[in-house]
């Protein structure tokens, strides 16, 4: 696998880039061609907070993960494991997805391609409702949403605008500052 290593208002020491060649090399496992394959990972730092951004186009999937800390390497540790949870879950789908219709060479056999098989896959998420929650939308302006988000102690709100009268959402950003979601 090759590396694309850039670093953002951080010295990207041999150290460090041999730290993240050695931790992103652990997921070569998980694939059979990875020698064209290029993993870009972007180092930053921003007010003592060290993120990390690796993005890796494997073979049919496309393997992306974020995270920050305090220190460059426990976010280069974090987004490993991440990334390493990701290519596990999809490729348990993938197998299970071949056990449950029949063997790969099989499909093949009917017609199908990789391809096929693999968008199959990626469609078919177990997205599951735990809670539904309903409440009546109170018509508030924006600083007043905000207020409310934040007594309640969550990081979104949904509200009707008072001056737009169409469902809003604010939320919280990992900057601290607020965002504002409306209809177009």
């Amino acid at each position: 696998m090759k590396y694309n290593i850039r670093g953002n208002n951080i010295e990207l020491t041999d150290a460090l880039r041999d730290y993240v060649e050695k931790k992103a090399s652990r997921m070569e496992k998980y694939f059979h061609s990875t020698s064209t394959t290029e993993a870009h990972v972007s180092l930053s730092v921003f007010r003592d907070e060290h993120k990390v951004e690796v993005t890796v186009p494997f073979p049919g999937v496309l393997v992306r993960a974020e995270e920050s800390s305090e220190n460059m390497y426990a976010s280069i540790d974090k987004v490993v494991e991440k990334l390493e949870r990701q290519i596990r879950k999809y490729k348990t789908k993938v197998n299970r997805k071949f056990r449950q219709d029949g063997t790969l060479r099989a499909q093949l056999e009917n017609g199908a391609t990789l391809s096929d098989l693999e968008s199959e896959n990626t469609e078919e998420e177990d997205f599951q409702i735990v809670r539904t929650k309903r409440f009546n939308l109170k018509p508030m302006d924006t600083e007043e949403a905000i207020l409310q988000m934040d007594m309640l102690g969550h990081n979104f709100f949904v509200f009707s605008n008072a001056t737009t009268d169409q469902v809003n959402v604010v939320y919280k950003r990992k900057d601290g500052r607020y965002g504002l979601i409306e209809p177009e």
